[in-house]
């Protein structure tokens, strides 16, 4: 998978445990809207690919490994 497409695979994460964009960025200790930018379309002007930093913390809070965030 593309790191462009990692906001994808993310929503889809964070839909599965039903968490808002709020509640997962309360966990990540960033923004909503930094959530929101990432998760939006990849042609989207706001679009934001996460650093590494953020994926590991996707993986701890999601708690999968960073493989099944970047598919």
């Amino acid at each position: 998978m593309s790191l462009r497409r990692v906001g994808t695979r993310i929503k889809q994460l964070r839909s599965a445990k039903g968490w808002t964009q709020a509640e997962l960025a309360e966990k990540l200790g960033v923004s909503r809207v930094h959530v929101a930018n990432i998760e939006s379309p990849d042609d989207a002007p706001h679009h934001r690919t996460p650093s590494l930093a953020t994926l590991e913390k996707l993986a701890r809070v999601f708690r999968v490994t960073m493989a099944e965030i970047l598919g």
